[in-house]
C-alpha cells in the first residue's frame, strides 16, 4: 500500500541541485499546488542528443514481410503468450537464435 505524501509548499522552494529537487518531490505531492505552478518552457534537445536520436533511429529494426501459415502464427502466439511476450518478439528471438547457431557452424 502506498503511503500518502504530504502536500508541497506553495510556492515551491528553490533547489540548489537536481538531486535536492528529486529528494523533495519524492517526499512531497504537488497535486494540491499543480494549478499554481508556473508553466515551463519546452525543453530544447542539444545538437549532440539530436544526433544520438537520429543515429539510434537509423539503427532501429527494419520492417520486413514474411509469409507464414496460419497454423505457424497460431503456434507462435500460443508459445509467446505462455512466456508473456508478444508473438512477433518471440519470432525475432527464434530468428536471432537460429542465426547465432548457424553462424557457429559456418
Amino acid at each position: 500500500m502506498k503511503k500518502k505524501l504530504p502536500p508541497a509548499k506553495t510556492p515551491l522552494p528553490r533547489f540548489r541541485s537536481d538531486s535536492e529537487a528529486a529528494n523533495y518531490f519524492q517526499a512531497h505531492s504537488v497535486s494540491d499546488v499543480w494549478d499554481q505552478l508556473p508553466e515551463a518552457e519546452p525543453a530544447q534537445a542539444s545538437k549532440k542528443l539530436e544526433r544520438s536520436i537520429r543515429e539510434r533511429h537509423a539503427a532501429a529494426k527494419s520492417p520486413i514481410s514474411i509469409r507464414l501459415g496460419s497454423e505457424q502464427i497460431a503456434a507462435a502466439q500460443k508459445i509467446a503468450a505462455a512466456k508473456s511476450v508478444g508473438y512477433q518478439t518471440q519470432l525475432r528471438m527464434w530468428i536471432a537464435e537460429g542465426i547465432k547457431r548457424e553462424a557457429k557452424r559456418a
